[in-house]
């Protein structure tokens, strides 16, 4: 091993099926060693593994992910994470937006991308508020009642993929089979199927 190494990072959710896809893509990157945290959100950068990749650094080595969103979904926890990083003489790569740290374009790319993934998160958060005042306002706080469509919409779809990963703010908890079923007013074996089908985020 070089005084410097690259240590691998890789988070999957609790449907997430990419994880073979990121460790291999981070071995193909040299990755001396590669962390992975399972079943946890993005939202929240108290992750168990991460703080393990992260205490493995040292100065002169480089924290790399297969993408920008599997390291987390809020541009302020990013950021942060960024600067102490940078602070510790580390540096950060992404395989999948091409960012690297150690150039100073790298650096700017990492705020523009991480602030465009926050946007994302935010937009898919209002919809999913929206989608659940909606559905209390059409079944009650029961949840969905009869006459559910069979079928989801290509849109829906991915914002059910998307949404499986992230947390239900009515509960404070990951959204379960149950409560996308009624979030979308389909039937849980519909739902299943679904994500069954290998989308991946």
């Amino acid at each position: 091993m070089s005084n410097t190494a690259k240590i691998g990072y890789a988070r999957v959710s609790t449907t997430d099926q990419s994880e073979e896809l990121q460790t291999q893509a981070l071995e193909r990157a040299s990755c001396y060693q590669i962390y992975t945290d399972h079943g946890r959100t993005g939202r929240t950068m108290a992750r168990p593994q991460l703080e393990a990749a992260l205490k493995a650094l040292r100065p002169g080595d480089t924290l790399t992910v297969w993408k920008l969103d599997r390291l987390g979904r809020n541009v302020c926890g990013l950021s942060e994470l960024l600067e102490n990083l940078e602070k510790r003489g580390v540096f950060f790569e992404s395989l999948t937006e091409g960012i690297d740290t150690s150039k100073s374009v790298g650096k700017l790319m990492f705020h523009i991308l991480s602030a465009m993934a926050e946007m994302e998160s935010n937009l898919v958060s209002e919809r999913t508020k929206a989608g659940l005042a909606a559905m209390r306002e059409r079944n009650g706080d029961a949840g969905a009642g009869p006459g559910r469509p069979a079928r989801l919409s290509e849109a829906q779809r991915l914002q059910l993929v998307t949404m499986r990963s992230q947390v239900n703010p009515m509960t404070g908890n990951v959204w379960t089979i149950r409560d996308l079923a009624g979030f979308f007013s389909v039937g849980a074996s519909t739902i299943t199927r679904t994500l069954d089908k290998g989308i991946l985020l």
